[in-house]
């Protein structure tokens, strides 16, 4: 299995995301929407980058549930409930990133939504893997 990030010169640059990721072979993995949702089913965290760090937690512990590592992410898609927080919190969203996932970046997406399924949610995130 291979996944290849491909970030034409021709397209902005591409900071904490790919533009395009091709994957050969392997298993594909679907993962669920997960948010900062604790073991007891309750949301935590009350700022948008503490909750984003517990719901990529919760991405990738499904991610592993499923024999996965985080360089194995062709997609995620972020859904906030307040995307210009979310760019005001780039910066540290992306040092979350980097110390949870590392530094190879799966295609991405950031959509602007009225609520989560959690009243409490302020971010949520599903994605895809491709396994060996």
């Amino acid at each position: 299995m291979s996944l290849e990030r491909l970030n034409p010169a021709g397209l902005s640059p591409a900071t904490g995301f790919s533009h395009a990721v091709t994957a050969t072979g392997g298993r594909l993995v679907l993962l669920a929407g997960q948010t900062a949702l604790d073991s007891e089913g309750k949301v935590v965290g009350r700022t948008l980058p503490a909750q984003f760090e517990t719901a990529l937690g919760n991405l990738l512990a499904a991610l592993a549930a499923a024999g996965g590592a985080p360089d194995e992410l062709a997609r995620v898609t972020v859904y906030t409930t307040d995307v210009a927080d979310y760019r005001a919190h780039a910066a540290e969203l992306g040092a979350i990133w980097r110390r949870s996932a590392g530094r190879d970046y799966p295609a991405m997406a950031v959509i602007g939504v009225v609520r989560l399924w959690d009243e409490e949610a302020l971010v949520e995130l599903d994605g895809i893997a491709v396994l060996p």
